[in-house]
């Protein structure tokens, strides 16, 4: 089993910025990839960015100006550097692992990010 705890979510002014880390443990853990998604009050999840072991990344177009995703392999950790938030940026924030040789897919719980002045 694998668990994917997610932190640093919380209230922001419009154009700050937040940094959310997620973190990967487990006896079986073996990372190929740690995803961002966010999903906001009455809408579907979105996919933000993802990030292989090897250190290839995707990032969704629309925040890709403003969004960093980065890993640190050995801590079993993804970060999401968040700036320039704006009101629409407030969601739930989740972190996707798939690990092992099948790709199995571990979900956290999330951490909310809210955009208000």
């Amino acid at each position: 089993q694998v668990e994917v705890v997610e932190s640093g979510g919380g209230l922001v002014q419009p154009g700050g910025s937040l940094r959310l880390s997620c973190a990967a443990s487990g006896p079986r853990l073996t990372i190929q990839t740690m995803g961002w998604y966010r999903q906001a009050p009455g809408k579907e999840r979105e996919f933000l960015a993802t990030i292989l072991s090897a250190g290839n990344k995707r990032v969704a177009d629309s925040v890709k100006e403003r969004f960093t995703i980065s890993m640190n392999n050995a801590r079993n950790m993804a970060y999401l550097q968040m700036n320039s938030l704006d009101f629409d940026d407030t969601a739930v924030y989740y972190c996707k692992v798939v690990s092992g040789g099948w790709r199995h897919e571990y979900w956290g719980q999330g951490t909310q990010v809210t955009v208000s002045s």
